[in-house]
């Protein structure tokens, strides 16, 4: 059968024209990224080619138009307002202060340098080890609380929850005079552990690093609460239950079904807890003294008075950068495990 001018012929010239001979002396061309040349009369590699992705473009509800247009000026607000000042923070951050203590605007990095001196280090490690330790104790003392209500109280668990969040619509400010009070040094806290014989005439709590941790772990334990209250309450017991069977017992069944199924959970209330601990001031004030000072208190004094604002300023944008490192962190982690979900 007669091959037509189309066709590739074994070891023949290329149907787009003669191939030039190649030199003996010439060097190697260097090999193809796309891999060894195909022999020749080979129909060549074969290349797959990704399929698109398709993304179907629905049209919005009408409920979902309404909703959009209803959430606009909430959005707009609160854009509008935490950008506008945050920005002015930022700004200030660069500025001076002039003879009578007035913020001017300005371009000097003085202020940033300034943080870096050993006073300054110090007070941030210091809130940065006063919140971790607050998040960790409070996820150790919540958990227990929430797995009882979500799975053990019955009919009581709205009662519960109540009982628990209730009081904390308090005033922050008075419930942290009232904790001083309890760990005075003739508080009911020292005088039972006086009478027990854990603490001498000389163990103090308020106006120690302890005090302001205690302070801190009852201020926001309900930030965690609630949240692991929430992934409790959406775990399917039959993964208990198939722990259980696989006779894993309670306490290896509790490690490793009901932790992990539940992980979402505590690492939203470790950053709920965890960002407002960082910039507290209220119980480091009242429970933690002079020498217990956090990065909320410095900032404080700088604005209302130490009338440095530009510092102040800086100091801002110090905690924010730390907390929207940890904001971040908390965000990628749980679009990862929102991914392995739906898998």
């Amino acid at each position: 059968m007669p091959r037509t001018a189309s066709e590739p012929t074994a070891g023949g010239p290329s149907p787009t024209g003669p191939t030039s001979p190649t030199s003996p002396t010439s060097p190697p061309s260097p090999p193809s990224p796309a891999g060894p040349p195909a022999p020749k009369g080979s129909p060549g590699p074969i290349r797959f080619r990704r399929p698109r992705r398709r993304t179907s473009r629905r049209p919005a509800s009408a409920d979902t138009r309404v909703w959009n247009r209803l959430a606009l000026p909430g959005t707009l607000w609160m854009s509008v307002f935490f950008i506008s000042s945050l920005l002015l923070v930022a700004a200030l951050s660069f500025g001076t202060t002039d003879d009578l203590g007035n913020p001017r605007f300005g371009t000097t990095l003085d202020n940033i340098r300034r943080l870096a001196a050993p006073a300054y280090r110090t007070v941030m490690f210091r809130s940065l080890e006063y919140a971790a330790l607050t998040s960790v104790l409070c996820l150790l003392i919540a958990y227990p609380v929430a797995y009882a209500i979500a799975l053990h109280a019955g009919r009581l668990k709205n009662a519960l929850i109540a009982a628990i969040v209730v009081p904390f619509f308090a005033n922050y400010l008075v419930r942290m005079y009232g904790w001083s009070v309890v760990l005075s040094d003739d508080g009911p806290v020292l005088r039972f552990l006086r009478a027990i014989g854990l603490a001498d005439s000389h163990t103090k709590i308020l106006n120690t690093g302890p005090g302001v941790i205690a302070g801190l772990v009852y201020g926001f334990v309900v930030f965690m609460i609630i949240p692991l209250y929430a992934a409790l309450e959406r775990l399917d017991t039959a993964l208990i239950e198939a722990g259980r069977d696989l006779y894993g017992g309670p306490l290896r069944t509790f490690l490793f079904v009901t932790v992990p199924a539940t992980r979402q959970g505590a690492v939203a209330g470790m950053v709920l807890v965890f960002l407002p601990a960082m910039g507290d001031f209220v119980s480091a004030q009242f429970l933690g003294g002079p020498n217990q000072l956090m990065i909320g208190n410095l900032i404080q004094d700088k604005f209302f008075e130490g009338q440095d604002w530009p510092l102040g300023s800086a100091l801002t944008m110090l905690l924010m950068a730390v907390l929207l490192v940890g904001m971040f962190g908390y965000l990628r982690r749980a679009r990862k495990d929102e991914a392995e979900a739906t898998r």
